[in-house]
């Protein structure tokens, strides 16, 4: 058994326990502990690097866990059950770096987009019947790095980012779900480390938001132009953010190169605080119920406090031995609010739920 790993008898009697008041929705997460590695059995222990796997439950009341591994084929499992559903190979010719869904309400879709570095290309799936829905080829010069969705009031959009390579500027476009290309925002010489999109309801506005060298940036979507520059005197890369308007400010929150966290005035672009997490590079972040934060720093992942400008750090949780690439909250059915973490190479996907 693994350090921290709940024993099976535990586990038993968490999943029989079915009290809504007891999957502690809005929960504290300062007894989560590792429950299973999700991956272990199930058929491939090659797991792509990067932003890999998704974790949903579809329109047709599956919760799925979806991955990638290095021979650039996609898995997806009955999160459930831990049984594989099916397995589609050679998707690209290169390996796929990153995966994205969306939930398509009006058509009741659930889509996935997948990107390969090399093949500086793209496409579309609808997971409901595994179709390719679109498929966009060369879209850069240079490789493409990294891609998201953007739900708009009228027609949904898919946006794509290059990573700046030999003086090839770095470049954001925006297709439609058919492949169309419908607009390019030139952005800087600079790397875009990473991308998203955020509506804000009070505005009514949708914004692209990045990570950079030294710097997060965000977009106002429809007047196609820069809204606020989030920047110290550093130039260390920023390399994940969250947008938490759960708040009567709204917060941007990025991670860097240096070890801190940051957070912004989304709309002011001032600095509320900074936190020193860790002296190595944060790859990973995952807001939890806005007053704790996890953080991807090596084969660790830190549990810290931040509320009104106070920062604690919490616990370490032990049970990757690679670097942690990926980590997000979801709520699971049986045991309500949940982490789940990818580390490198054959590390697995790990599930972790809070138990008392």
């Amino acid at each position: 058994m693994e350090k921290n790993e709940i024993p099976l008898n535990k586990q038993l009697k968490l999943k029989n326990n079915n009290n809504p008041s007891d999957i502690l929705f809005k929960s504290m997460p300062n007894n989560i502990k590792f429950l299973n590695d999700v991956t272990k059995d199930s058929f491939s222990t090659e797991l792509s690097q990067g932003n890999s796997f998704l974790v949903f439950k579809s329109f047709t009341e599956i919760f799925y866990l979806i991955y990638v591994n290095e021979k650039n084929s996609i898995i997806s499992l009955n999160l459930l059950t831990y049984k594989k559903i099916n397995e589609i190979k050679n998707l690209h010719n290169d390996i796929i770096i990153s995966l994205r869904y969306y939930q398509d309400i009006i058509k009741k879709r659930d889509l996935i987009m997948m990107i390969s570095y090399l093949d500086r290309g793209l496409k579309l799936w609808n997971i409901n019947n595994w179709e390719c829905l679109c498929s966009i080829k060369t879209i850069y010069k240079a490789g493409i790095l990294l891609s998201c969705f953007l739900n708009n009031t009228i027609e949904n959009f898919i946006i794509t980012s290059n990573y700046n390579y030999k003086n090839i500027c770095g470049c954001i476009k925006v297709f439609d779900f058919l492949g169309n290309e419908k607009k390019e925002i030139n952005y800087s010489n600079y790397n875009i480390f990473y991308i998203d999109s955020y509506y804000d309801d009070k505005l009514k506005k949708n914004f692209i938001i990045t990570g950079n060298d030294g710097f997060s940036i965000s977009y106002d979507f429809d007047q196609n132009k820069l809204y606020n520059k989030y920047m110290e005197k550093d130039f260390s890369p920023h390399l994940y953010l969250i947008i938490n308007n759960n708040e009567k400010i709204t917060k941007l929150i990025d991670s860097s190169d240096d070890g801190n966290i940051r957070i912004w005035n989304f709309h002011s672009g001032e600095l509320l605080n900074k936190i020193k997490a860790s002296s190595n590079s944060i790859k990973n972040i995952c807001l939890w119920n806005n007053e704790y934060l996890f953080i991807a720093v090596k084969e660790n992942i830190k549990l810290l406090k931040i509320n009104n400008g106070y920062n604690e750090e919490i616990k370490d949780l032990i049970g990757h031995y690679k670097t942690v690439t990926n980590i997000k909250k979801f709520i699971h059915p049986i045991f309500g609010e949940c982490l789940i973490s990818q580390g490198g190479f054959n590390d697995g996907i790990k599930l972790w739920v809070i138990y008392k």
